[in-house]
């Protein structure tokens, strides 16, 4: 990390969480809304933004609902005025500027995460209040975009608090208990990499885990075994990038993760220059489901499991034409290329239920990134090595014929 970014590391983790007493308002939450939008003041500003905020805190779910249908219904484009000046204002709705206004106080920008985390569990049962999602995402976008963020190392000496956090947001490869954790982070061969945002000091955004190995891992039981051997990091020639975690459900749709390996990149290239190659171990979520439409109902042998997952992650795409598994879409986006497929790479109970124990490495060579990133941008163009090429055309013959005959039930 820069000087500077150790500074702001300090400076956030001491920043407080703690909010002023104010007296509880009781009048209708929707005519604070209304004295805070009209309101020019900036200290009575800050007074009722914090009280909508803790007034929303302390609703139910149906309250909840209540006070986004009212964003929906009555903060929503003005059609009606009629001047140019007025048009230009009318064109941004009311509930854009109300969420500006509550965002003033501190610890507010937490708040706002949280109620969007909300706000996305209602859209999916009511479309009508898509359009308030809308907002909260251009104005997340600006908020929390790659200037605003630092990167910072987890290790085993970070604070206890943020450590908890990183066991409870691990969404890839579960973390049981702190002994895991430790094998996780204080060895000398394994990193840990969050991004942090100013206002929420105490809240990884993301986060990856990174395995300094010899050459490629093609199983994650080789990465995460209890009795495996720290290697000295003059031997270490890979950075294998084996969990990525999103760790805020009020952000889903800002993309950090792109921004994330491109950092952590440049500081282990700096840190350790004779490291030559960085690769994921990824999992492959939709193959078991992907294979179950097409007619498997039991795990293919072996060889044939590696031939079918590659041709999903190659060939089975979307409407709109780009991949259909989700992580490929993530590291092509950032311009890696499909390297290589593992079978029973990852027996753990999830991995067995999403891929049959599949995983894949998505190769991130510095020398193509850009070029891939624009091809796959342009062109829904999968930038995929000679091998897997290879095994999706066998996956592809085998689709094509009666699915039974590769069929073994494990």
């Amino acid at each position: 990390m820069s000087l500077l970014a150790d500074l702001l590391a300090t400076v956030f983790e001491r920043a407080t969480k703690s909010k002023p007493a104010q007296n509880w308002d009781e009048r209708p939450i929707r005519e604070l809304v209304a004295e805070l939008i009209g309101n020019s003041g900036e200290v009575r500003g800050m007074v009722l933004a914090r009280q909508i905020l803790d007034r929303y805190d302390a609703m139910d779910d149906d309250q909840k609902r209540d006070f986004f249908t009212f964003l929906s219904s009555d903060m929503d484009i003005d059609a009606q005025k009629a001047t140019y000046r007025a048009f230009m204002d009318a064109t941004e709705p009311g509930r854009q500027e109300l969420v500006r206004r509550l965002n003033q106080v501190p610890g507010a920008t937490g708040n706002l995460v949280a109620m969007r985390s909300d706000l996305l569990r209602f859209v999916r049962d009511d479309a009508s209040l898509a359009a308030i999602d809308l907002d909260f995402r251009h104005l997340f976008a600006s908020w929390f975009n790659r200037g605003f963020l630092v990167l910072r190392p987890i290790n085993w000496e970070s604070p206890a608090h943020i450590l908890e956090k990183i066991i409870a947001y691990e969404a890839v490869h579960a973390i049981d208990s702190w002994e895991e954790l430790r094998r996780r982070l204080q060895p000398s061969d394994r990193r840990c990499f969050a991004f942090f945002h100013p206002t929420m000091a105490d809240e990884p955004l993301i986060f990856v885990e990174v395995a300094l190995t010899r050459g490629k891992s093609s199983s994650i039981q080789q990465i995460l075994a209890d009795d495996r051997e720290t290697i000295d990091l003059g031997e270490a020639n890979t950075a294998v990038f084996y969990s990525i975690s999103n760790c805020q459900a009020g952000l889903a749709g800002i993309s950090f993760g792109n921004s994330l390996i491109k950092q952590v990149v440049q500081d282990l290239s700096h840190e350790l220059p004779e490291l030559s190659t960085f690769v994921t171990l990824s999992p492959i979520p939709g193959l078991v489901q992907n294979l179950q439409a097409e007619g498997w109902e039991d795990r293919p042998e072996q060889d044939a499991l590696g031939q079918l997952a590659a041709h999903y992650l190659i060939d089975i795409k979307r409407n709109d034409g780009m991949p259909k598994d989700p992580v490929a879409r993530f590291h092509l986006g950032n311009g890696a290329i499909v390297h290589a497929v593992h079978t029973d790479a990852d027996l753990s109970p999830n991995g067995l239920s999403q891929s049959y124990g599949a995983m894949v490495n998505y190769l991130y060579d510095l020398s193509a990134i850009s070029q891939n990133h624009e091809e796959f941008g342009a062109g829904q163009i999968v930038a995929a090595s000679p091998e897997v090429k290879a095994l999706a055309r066998l996956g592809a013959n085998i689709v094509s014929k009666d699915p039974g005959y590769v069929q073994s039930a494990i």
